[in-house]
């Protein structure tokens, strides 16, 4: 077989669809991009402070509070959809994502161990080792998917889930041993209440991964459809997994350190965009941020709203709508007899 060194055209070709119109397949991404501008407004004016009365203080709250919730939202919601997306990938899985292989159990063992072991930790350290802990977390799971073969794809997000409940565990024992179980309990109970100027900047450093993946998504691409074809046609398929990895842990960790946990978020995300669009990663990856940024808003906003003026936390949310949404990925993949 020849080999093939142009990874972009390769990746190009492995979805080939009919050839549609420059304006074809620009007014959709229009269209969602106004009503996701639209949702995003919807969340800024909701809340129980009014930021209409101006003369009180409603418009501090508008660039203390809300602009900064907000932008976490998108930030979070987005890259965490690509977190999902690029798993599936690697493990060409439709399971996987970091709640259910265990990363962001990995993530918050090292913000534990970071408590335990430094007397008091500043945001980047705690940042750097959840991302250290939850990159190591990944690439052993990713590992054992490697020398285990596994007869259905159903089985992976089980032992995933399994295997981040028996990190879970130990970080529990650890916790009760510490004093730290109420600490424990608030990372993982992601929600957006706290977030404000001075405490999501961190949030930004996802964009740039973001980035990262939209530029090599023809590499992820060629990468998803195994190591023997990869190689074939000249990519470094080694270095194209631990960077997806690292991607991953990078995400999750500052997700982790910033917001809590997400639970099923990766997951929902690109197997909705899936359905609709099919598996091109290039032409998916906008619609990959933007349902993110409307599964993770929608969820916000009714948290806020059910009990106003209390708040659910997002991943009580998430976790509701995802378990559904993933019980439903299973019985479809079931029935059509996929494996």
């Amino acid at each position: 077989m020849p080999r093939v060194t142009n990874v972009n055209a390769l990746a190009s070709r492995a979805h080939r669809a009919v050839p549609k119109s420059h304006w074809q397949r620009t007014w959709p991404l229009l269209v969602a991009i106004a009503l996701t501008i639209a949702l995003l407004a919807v969340s800024v004016f909701t809340g129980v402070a009014d930021i209409t009365d101006t003369e009180g203080r409603g418009h501090e709250f508008t660039w203390i509070t809300r602009i900064p919730r907000t932008s976490a939202l998108v930030l979070a919601g987005a890259s965490m959809a690509m977190a999902g997306l690029v798993m599936q990938l690697m493990t060409q899985n439709r399971f996987v994502e970091p709640t259910t292989v265990g990363t962001t159990e990995w993530a918050g063992l090292g913000l534990l161990l970071t408590y335990v072991l430094l007397p008091d930790p500043g945001v980047f350290t705690r940042m750097t080792v959840a991302i250290v802990f939850g990159f190591i977390g990944t690439l052993i799971f990713f590992t054992f998917l490697r020398r285990v073969q596994l007869k259905s794809s159903l089985i992976v997000p089980i032992v995933g889930i399994m295997f981040g409940a028996v990190i879970s565990a130990i970080s529990t024992f650890i916790a009760i041993q510490t004093n730290l179980l109420q600490t424990l309990g608030s990372w993982f109970a992601g929600r957006f209440t706290g977030v404000e100027v001075g405490r999501y900047e961190l949030l930004w450093i996802v964009a740039i991964a973001a980035i990262v993946v939209v530029v090599i998504a023809d590499r992820f691409t060629v990468a998803g459809l195994g190591k023997e074809i990869a190689t074939n046609v000249g990519l470094n398929y080694e270095r194209v997994v631990m960077l997806g990895v690292a991607l991953v842990a990078v995400v999750t960790g500052v997700v982790t350190v910033v917001i809590g946990a997400l639970p099923f978020l990766g997951l929902i995300v690109p197997n909705l965009v899936s359905l609709f669009r099919g598996d091109d990663l290039r032409s998916n990856i906008p619609w990959v941020f933007l349902t993110g940024i409307w599964v993770v808003t929608i969820c916000d906003l009714i948290g806020r709203t059910v009990i106003m003026p209390f708040e659910v936390p997002i991943s009580l949310v998430l976790g509701v709508v995802g378990s559904v949404v993933f019980v439903f990925l299973l019985l479809r993949t079931r029935r059509s007899g996929v494996r």
